[in-house]
This record gives C-alpha cells, structure tokens and sequence, in this order.
C-alpha cells in the first residue's frame, strides 16, 4: 500500500499493528490487549482524517496508483461478457479510451471511459488517459452505433485532460470534444456517466454528457486542474491547495451546486481499500439509473437531457 502524506499517521500506527502482531506470533506474551488498542486507535484516526479531507486531499485520493481505473470496474461489473471495439475509422485506435459492449446485470450496454496506466510501460501505452481527437471519435463512432440499436451507454471519466499535443491540435482535438458534446445531447439511448477520478476539462466533457452523471465520493471534476489554476493565478505551482479549494471541484461542491446527480460513497480510506465494495456501489447506480431511464420515451429521454443542461448555471440572489 502506498501512502499520501497526510495518510502517514495512519501508516505509523498500521506499522505498530503488524508488529505487535508478529511479537505474539513469534513469542509467549500475551499482546491481544495493546494489539485492540492500537486497531482502536487506528479507526479513530482514519474516521478523523477521512471525515474532514480537504479539496485538495481529496484530489489526491482520485490519483492514487492504488485506485482502480476503467478497465477495473468493466471487468468486475462485466466480467467474460466485454466485447473491446477498436478504430475511429478515421486515423487510428486510440488506447487511452477503451469502449465495447457489455453486460451489466444481465443488460447490455456501451461501455466507454479513459484508461490510464498502473506502471511506466502502460502508461506510456495509454498516454497517461489522455485521449487524442481519434479517441473521441472512437467514442462517438460507439456511441452512435449503440443508438442504432437501442442500447444504454455508461462511459468512465478518469483524465488529466485531452492530451494537448501539437499532432492532437492539427487533427482537430478541439472540433472533436465539441462535436461530442453536440451529439451527447441528443443521443437517442440513456446516458449514463460516472466520474472514477479525475474529471478535468473538456477531456472529461468529452464522454461527460448525461442523462444520470455520478461521482465516486473522492473524485473531482473541474474545467481546470489546481496546478494548472495556481500557475495561472499565482505563476507557481505552489498554490495548488488554494486553488482546488477555490474552484469547487469536489463530489459535494458538485453535488451542492447542481452539476451531478449523485454522489457514489467510497469505503473509508477511498475506493482502493475495498475495491468489491466500490465495484458493487457502482454496478448498483448503474442499474438504478438505467430504470428509471428505459421507460422513458425517446422525444422525452432527449428533452429531459437537453433541459438539465439547459437549467445549468442559473442561480437566485
């Protein structure tokens, strides 16, 4: 397990766990009573750091190496029944978006979301999530097919960002996310998004458009990230805590301000401590959203959509 730096008393105490744990494995003392102890104190210290994360912790918590990505939750919630389809019919495959057809409780869907890399290797091969003009259009290519044939479709936001290359620019990085947005709205088959981890910038708008948007408990979502804000407002870096506080990025300020429908609870700790829990969490607001959305008619699943980002943004004094 790797820790973040405010997890580091958390670390120390789980340290002084094991070993007291070995000390009575290895010997005759009787340690049960200070082992209860420390597992006491162990809870109470991840209830106080885990109930009271900051903004910027929580954008920590959404990159942990140890939080499961897309390709995680498609194999948990589909399992054998994934069918991976490739191409833009354009350009080429882009690997930081992945999208198929699945299963979910015995429905099919189209799944779509970014993927990221769990070492060096793969990381590279998947850009880091961010996706080129020719993921987007993948996505959309996907997205349309499954409209053809009356299909839901659930997509997975977990990006930095699209990626900002000169060769993504010259192929139309831009007039692709727009042309995403465009045609997400008026989709013909529910839409169903869950932001995993990080949702930054038109990258994550790009299959952000839904009829039910989730986000896990320790995610964000935003037009920018924190340091990117902080190196514009303050020229550094270093300001990037004031910046995720300032630009209201979390599950709840999200949620508060009418932007997501819900917000998905995280195991505490965050969804990497107990992967099956988050993953049966999820499958569960898939599920739920998806009936209360197939009964709907298609001139009805369209106009709902369109007025839900319509109403966004208007506020009373």
């Amino acid at each position: 397990m790797e820790y973040l730096d405010f997890e580091l008393p958390i670390k120390e105490l789980e340290e002084q766990l094991d070993k007291c744990t070995i000390i009575g494995q290895e010997s005759d003392v009787d340690v049960s009573n200070t082992c209860k102890q420390i597992e006491k104190k162990l809870e109470e210290t991840k209830k106080k750091i885990y109930k009271n994360l900051t903004a910027w912790q929580r954008v920590q918590l959404s990159r942990h190496p140890s939080r499961p990505y897309t390709m995680d939750y498609i194999k948990a919630l589909a399992g054998d029944t994934w069918l991976e389809l490739f191409g833009d019919r354009s350009f080429k495959d882009d690997k930081a978006m992945v999208g198929g057809l699945a299963k979910i409780d015995g429905q099919s869907f189209m799944i779509i979301g970014q993927q990221k890399g769990f070492n060096t290797k793969t990381r590279q091969y998947r850009n880091f999530g961010m996706a080129n003009p020719e993921g987007y259009r993948k996505a959309l290519r996907l997205m349309k097919m499954a409209e053809k044939f009356g299909i839901p479709v659930v997509t997975f936001v977990d990006t930095p960002g699209a990626y900002p290359g000169l060769e993504a620019e010259e192929r139309g990085q831009g007039e692709a996310i727009a042309r995403n947005i465009f045609e997400m709205c008026r989709l013909k088959t529910p839409v169903i998004t869950v932001i995993v981890g990080e949702g930054a910038s038109g990258g994550a708008l790009g299959i952000g458009v839904g009829d039910k948007v989730y986000m896990l408990e320790n995610t964000w979502y935003s037009v920018i990230s924190p340091e990117s804000c902080s190196s514009i407002l303050w020229r550094s870096w270093e300001y990037k805590e004031q910046a995720a506080d300032a630009l209201k990025l979390t599950s709840y300020d999200m949620k508060k301000n009418h932007l997501i429908d819900e917000i998905i609870p995280e195991p505490l700790g965050g969804a990497h401590y107990d992967r099956e829990t988050t993953f049966k969490s999820v499958e569960q607001y898939i599920t739920k959203a998806y009936n209360e959305l197939k009964d709907l008619s298609t001139a009805d699943l369209v106009a709902q959509r369109m007025d839900k980002y319509c109403n966004m943004g208007e506020f009373k004094d």
